[in-house]
């Protein structure tokens, strides 16, 4: 495989994550061009791009948050996005078709759970379908049984990971 690296989202990434997120979802579930758009300026640093010689392969995107769950509101605003919160709520793991199978998503949830827990963070919250399960069991996240989303008209299953403090403590 040729040489990828991962990096933070800019505004010119809008595009390129687009065309990903289209290959990755059916149209009632992919992120619009506004959400993206919102997102990308609002919280960058929320963003884990995978790239090979320069084109966008891949990426998580989410938001900080002191909510607890994952809930429809946070896909469709930046209300809910507060810079000092407990929580990462991801919105998608998405890596275009031609690379999945590759290792690429795995390579991204470790950069995404490394980061995270080092900024101090409770944990990780995010939704898939049951045929997702395992391969986020896979990096420690828990299984908490059929979410309140309706999102794209699907079940969704909500799956988290807790961090524990310096002190011990969840």
């Amino acid at each position: 495989m040729k040489e990828i690296r991962t990096r933070k989202a800019v505004k010119g990434d809008l595009d390129a994550l687009l065309e990903v997120e289209q290959a990755c979802f059916p149209p009632g579930e992919a992120a619009q061009r506004e959400s993206m758009e919102e997102r990308i300026h609002t919280f960058p640093r929320n963003f884990w791009i995978l790239e090979q010689e320069g084109r966008i392969i891949g990426f998580i995107s989410g938001m900080t948050s002191r909510q607890e769950k994952l809930t429809d509101e946070m896909y469709h605003g930046t209300q809910l996005y507060r810079e000092d919160g407990e929580w990462l709520m991801i919105f998608g793991v998405d890596v275009h078709p031609m690379y999945q199978g590759t290792g690429c998503g795995a390579l991204l949830m470790r950069e995404m759970i490394r980061e995270t827990r080092k900024q101090g963070r409770k944990g990780i919250v995010l939704l898939c379908k049951e045929r997702m399960i395992p391969f986020y069991e896979k990096f420690g996240f828990l299984n908490e049984g059929l979410s309140d989303s309706s999102h794209g008209g699907e079940s969704w299953y909500s799956m988290r990971i807790r961090f524990k403090d310096a002190e011990g403590k969840e």
